[in-house]
């Protein structure tokens, strides 16, 4: 039986665990305001990420002193998904590099489409999005330009009436803007050029990274697979450490290969994904021929947690384009 037909036997749907569950429902008892999320951001580190996982509602973790970091797990690949990343190491050196220069820009041209929430209302916000990044990260601000796309009802519900706003913005490009200001974030969850093109090339090394200062609090392993989406959206690694962070991603226990998925886009491919405590699946999609990063998606595996349907798509993303700019657009 070849590899792709080995594929073909692992499921795509993966139920919550019951000790998931029991951690999740904790975490929502302890929850005020409502967030902009795919599944409604846990709250047990504030966020932190910049870039398109925050769009998304990614959950991204900044630390804090307690409980103290334990290492990482055990080196254990999980064998439905060595296959989608372990090839996606491979091909990770197929294509001609960037390299930005001090004082150049690196450009991310994506889609997306992430949970909005406002008193006491949800739906689906979508949006197109370019971000002129510096490569030398905090030396120069960033600037982000948006196009707002008609927004989508919430798996289950109507349109509220806080959409309607938006749906005044669709076909009205908006302004270039300064990017947020993640400068204050910890120096190990930097993803600008300058700092991702020194990261590990090895897999334990890069591994080590991944699962640095995580608390070992039973959650360590699906932040560590959020860091991983937060090295992939709008962030560029060089070929050696793009294949690195693919084999370590492969050694994270409760990773699995998801046959059908598709991005924001509508390019479909094959993925690589874990079931948040939250109740959905959240998945890198890649290429099925190249393995190149086509973008993320959240499905819904637990009706009452994600509160919506089985199968709902409630979040997802396309990266359309990466290119190198000599300047940002100037704002005003």
């Amino acid at each position: 039986m070849d590899e792709l037909a080995q594929l073909n036997n692992f499921r795509s749907e993966v139920p919550v665990q019951e000790d998931l569950r029991a951690e999740a429902e904790r975490l929502m008892a302890g929850m005020s305001a409502p967030v902009r999320s795919d599944f409604r951001r846990l709250g047990l580190r504030a966020a932190s990420a910049g870039g398109l996982a925050a769009a998304l509602g990614v959950a991204v973790f900044v630390v804090q002193s307690q409980p103290a970091p334990a290492p990482p797990p055990p080196l254990i690949r999980t064998v439905a998904a060595v296959e989608v990343l372990s090839r996606a190491a491979e091909h990770a050196g197929s294509r001609p590099e960037l390299h930005p220069r001090p004082g150049q820009f690196l450009v991310y041209q994506s889609q997306s489409m992430y949970t909005a929430q406002s008193e006491g209302q949800i739906w689906l916000t979508r949006h197109k999005r370019t971000i002129w990044l510096p490569a030398e990260g905090s030396a120069v601000k960033g600037v982000l330009q948006e196009e707002t796309l008609a927004p989508l009802p919430y798996p289950g519900h109507t349109l509220p009436p806080n959409a309607r706003a938006e749906q005044a913005l669709v076909g009205k490009p908006g302004r270039p803007d300064r990017a947020a200001d993640f400068d204050d974030r910890a120096e190990f969850l930097r993803t600008d050029y300058a700092y991702v093109s020194k990261l590990p090339t090895d897999t334990e090394g890069m591994r080590r990274h991944l699962y640095t200062q995580l608390p070992f609090d039973g959650l360590q392993n699906y932040e560590a697979w959020n860091r991983v989406g937060g090295l992939l959206d709008e962030s560029y690694l060089p070929a050696a450490q793009r294949a690195a962070l693919f084999r370590a991603a492969a050694t994270i226990p409760g990773v699995v290969t998801v046959k059908e998925s598709q991005d924001a886009a509508g390019r479909k491919g094959i993925a690589a994904a874990m079931v948040s405590p939250l109740g959905v699946r959240e998945e890198y999609i890649f290429d099925r021929k190249t393995y190149d990063y086509l973008g993320r998606r959240g499905v819904v595996v637990d009706a009452k947690l994600a509160n919506a349907p089985v199968g709902s798509v409630v979040s997802s993303s396309a990266l359309l384009k990466v290119s190198v700019a000599d300047s940002a657009p100037i704002v005003e």
